[in-house]
């Protein structure tokens, strides 16, 4: 049986529910990495349900490299004005404009890929791509674990990347 301390910190490093965290630390007797792995893949799970939800809210969230010679804009959509204001979201659209920067990513989703398009699909496609701070996850896994603590869909609807330069 877990305890109640056990089931408060893995809340808090998931975000997901009391009943829930309990649930996979009971399955897992306890092992933290298990039941983590457990409740992603329930979250996983949720967010499939969520995907034809209309996501009309949002940010525009911006980076501007410290040389001032790269920037990002990126269009961070979800279901409403009250997720949209919310800490995770906000850090969500942070940690996406971020990624692009960093990683170059030249279209949102495999479907916007151009027929015979060049490259590797984990190299051009931004939901494919692992996160440039966190390798083991890719960035469909961070909006994924953000739907699953907010309740709503959560989609990029475009990005651009401007480079001097290029």
């Amino acid at each position: 049986m877990a305890s109640t301390e056990d089931v408060k910190r893995l809340r808090e490093e998931t975000g997901a529910g009391m009943l829930d965290c309990k649930k996979a630390l009971d399955e897992t007797k306890g092992d933290f990495g298990k039941a983590k792995e457990i409740l992603r893949k329930k979250g996983h799970e949720s967010a499939a349900k969520r995907t034809e939800r209309v996501t009309a809210e949002g940010v525009i969230q911006s980076y501007i490299h410290h040389n001032h010679r790269l920037g990002v804009l990126v269009e961070l959509n979800c279901e409403s004005d009250f997720v949209a204001r919310t800490e995770d979201f906000r850090k969500l659209a942070q940690q996406i404009a971020l990624h692009i920067a960093g990683a170059g990513p030249l279209f949102v989703s495999p479907e916007e890929m151009p027929e015979g398009a060049e490259g590797d699909p984990k190299e051009t496609v931004l939901l494919l791509q692992p996160f440039v701070q966190d390798e083991s996850r890719t960035i469909e896994d961070l909006i994924k674990a953000t739907i699953s603590k907010t309740g709503e869909n959560i989609r990029v609807k475009r990005f651009a990347r401007f480079e001097l330069g290029r």
